[in-house]
């Protein structure tokens, strides 16, 4: 049975998907942009400040779900230009403990939702 994740705390979808979707002990969340939750708008000031608004948005969902970044075990980066890959693995990195970090891959895209520059899903188990 499956359980659908919402908080106020991200942004609503813009689309027909959720932001998580919880199933037995596993969260499966939906990819994260740098929407502020509040405004809806972009957060595109720098790479960094963009990625820091993704993994916020991401905290949120997980939160929802009464997980944290401890619960992660899989994770999807989606960027735009591999030359921004150190600045986003910086902060990025900045919410893991290097020890217990979740399995990851990164790819670049042709293109992410609303022109941004980074996006972000996550798998978590409970």
């Amino acid at each position: 049975m499956k359980k659908i994740i919402f908080t106020e705390k991200a942004p609503a979808p813009i689309g027909p998907y959720n932001q998580a979707v919880l199933v037995g002990n596993t969260l499966y969340t939906s990819g994260q942009i740098a929407l502020n939750p509040e405004t809806m708008e972009l957060v595109l000031t720098d790479i960094e400040t963009e990625t820091k608004q993704v993994m916020e948005n991401m905290k949120a969902v997980l939160e929802a779900a009464q997980m944290t970044f401890e619960n992660v075990v899989k994770t999807t980066i989606f960027i735009m230009d591999m030359n921004d890959f150190a600045k986003i693995n910086s902060v990025y990195g900045s919410y893991f403990n290097e020890k217990t970090a979740p399995a990851r891959e990164t790819v670049q895209v042709a293109g992410l939702p609303k022109g941004v520059n980074v996006e972000i899903s996550m798998t978590a188990i409970k």
